[in-house]
């Protein structure tokens, strides 16, 4: 899996709401009302990851979760992490 040039990155993250970043990875940032509904939303991005066998990097504080998604392998962003992005949008 090839690493996603500036401008690749740039254009995806166009298509992605919500997602901000870089060649060093992509991140978003969420809020909740409390920890369990937090919890409850990390909970499906890890059976989403699973599923795909690409996985976030997850940082949870009480009501807010952000996300990062890089592919540590190739060093950057690749489509897998453009792809998962779009997957946990689709969570709500």
């Amino acid at each position: 899996m090839a690493k996603l040039s500036s401008s690749e990155i740039r254009d995806a993250l166009g298509k992605l709401a919500g997602w901000d970043g870089d060649e060093s990875g992509i991140k978003k940032s969420y809020k909740f009302k409390d920890f369990v509904q937090s919890m409850g939303f990390v909970n499906q991005v890890a059976l989403l990851a699973e599923k795909a066998d690409h996985h976030p990097d997850i940082e949870i504080s009480y009501n807010k979760v952000n996300l990062t998604l890089v592919t540590h392998s190739e060093g950057g962003v690749t489509n897998n992490d453009t792809e998962m992005a779009a997957k946990i949008n689709s969570l709500g």
